[in-house]
């Protein structure tokens, strides 16, 4: 079956850096595109960044452009958000996601606080 699992999340200062990674499996990883959204404490998930399945075209919402970038590695099945220049409002539960056919597949997230 299709599993996500994300790492990476952690404590991290304003201005600082975090590489968040989501390993996938049960599906065949190379054919699908795949997702970062993010929710914050007491607001709606929200998309961040999205990657094609061969990785050649990336979209970012406005939130994390120019800060955030999403790659993905098909020989490992993972998909990774690089985070640089966070501030304390990217503070939120970072989740992968997969759209297989018509339903979509997410992870448990994993937590990205940045604070002083």
């Amino acid at each position: 079956q299709v599993q996500l699992v994300e790492s990476g999340g952690g404590l991290v200062q304003p201005g600082g850096s975090l590489r968040l990674s989501c390993a996938a499996s049960g599906f065949t990883f190379s054919r699908y595109a795949m997702s970062w959204y993010r929710q914050a404490p007491g607001k709606e998930r929200e998309l961040v960044a999205t990657i094609t399945s061969a990785g050649g075209t990336t979209t970012y919402v406005n939130s994390g452009k120019g800060r955030f970038i999403i790659s993905r590695d098909n020989a490992k099945n993972m998909v990774y958000l690089q985070m640089n220049s966070l501030k304390p409002e990217d503070t939120a539960v970072y989740y992968c996601k997969l759209r297989l056919l018509t339903e979509d597949y997410w992870g448990k997230g994993t937590l990205v606080t940045v604070s002083s």
